[in-house]
């Protein structure tokens, strides 16, 4: 067992309880697997990150679900940043990340943190009826087909009708599991629809979103920084959104609101990449004692 430093972060948010929470372990990229994701378990949040040293990047930053290892995750990101710049780890404005999903940068503008996701892929259209029993609603609020989009890492992303929808949707684990395989998925992946309604939850956002997760995960993710890269794509790829950047807003009804700005790079019909900025409150900050070796 030893000893690593950690922080506590709230990601796209500037105060303490909003955004999405992530715990970021300091020199801990080395940890077993097992370890990292009985951490992210320990915790209760939905992701966790260790970061280390590299040798093509600024620093290394490994991504955890409590299931899993994940290639790359937004709102740990800016978390992870947050918790480095708290501690004066890095100097300067830009920073590159080693992650899962290659090479990510990152821009300092002020208290914002802006990362630029990787080019858009986009993968299998998934029947909308399916995406529709997975989240319990009926096919008929969902206004675009659903596709699977990746800026990093992939989700079904999902366009709905109204708030009102928006708030009704409930995970359906049989049918979700129907839609991962749709999607090309198979054993425990899960590809958890992105919800997205055009019009914000405040007067200043211009889309309100919903992640809802599938155990051993907590219910809803508060904001999902990955899937909004991803969303936003998508809606610029499909004429959806007539703004080159626009602010995303998601997790307001579970009083813990997140916004993001959103900025395409390049033009629609050849996505170079997405940015996507928010801000990183560190809320406490302590050492974990965790185990080096697999148990």
């Amino acid at each position: 067992m030893s000893w690593f430093d950690f922080d506590w972060v709230d990601a796209f948010s500037d105060r303490a309880f909003g955004g999405n929470g992530c715990a970021v372990v300091h020199d801990g990229a080395n940890l077993p697997t097992e370890t990292c994701m009985a951490y992210v378990r320990e915790t209760s949040l939905v992701e966790c990150t260790f970061t280390g040293p590299s040798n093509v990047a600024d620093i290394r930053v490994r991504y955890f679900l409590a299931s899993r290892e994940i290639p790359f995750a937004g709102h740990p990101t800016i978390a992870t940043v947050a918790a480095m710049r708290s501690r004066g780890l890095f100097t300067g404005e830009t920073l590159t990340l080693e992650t899962g999903a290659g090479i990510v940068h990152i821009r300092l503008n002020g208290d914002e943190i802006e990362m630029t996701q990787i080019a858009p892929e986009f993968g299998a259209y998934v029947p909308a009826e399916l995406v529709a029993s997975a989240i319990s609603l009926p096919e008929s609020v969902i206004i675009s087909p659903p596709r699977m989009v990746s800026t990093g890492l992939p989700f079904c992303v999902t366009v709905l009708r109204d708030h009102s929808a928006l708030r009704a949707a409930r995970l359906a684990e049989g049918p979700l599991r129907q839609v991962a395989q749709a999607a090309g998925y198979s054993g425990s992946d899960m590809a958890e629809p992105f919800l997205v309604t055009l019009q914000g939850a405040t007067a200043a956002g211009d889309t309100f979103s919903r992640l809802l997760l599938a155990p051993p995960s907590p219910p809803e993710d508060p904001f999902t920084g990955s899937a909004t890269g991803a969303m936003a794509a998508y809606l610029w790829k499909y004429g959806l959104m007539d703004k080159d950047t626009f602010m995303a807003e998601q997790g307001h009804d579970m009083d813990r609101p997140g916004q993001a700005t959103v900025t395409r790079v390049g033009p629609a019909e050849a996505m170079t990449g997405i940015k996507v900025a928010g801000r990183g409150h560190v809320l406490m900050r302590g050492q974990v004692d965790l185990p080096e070796n697999a148990q």
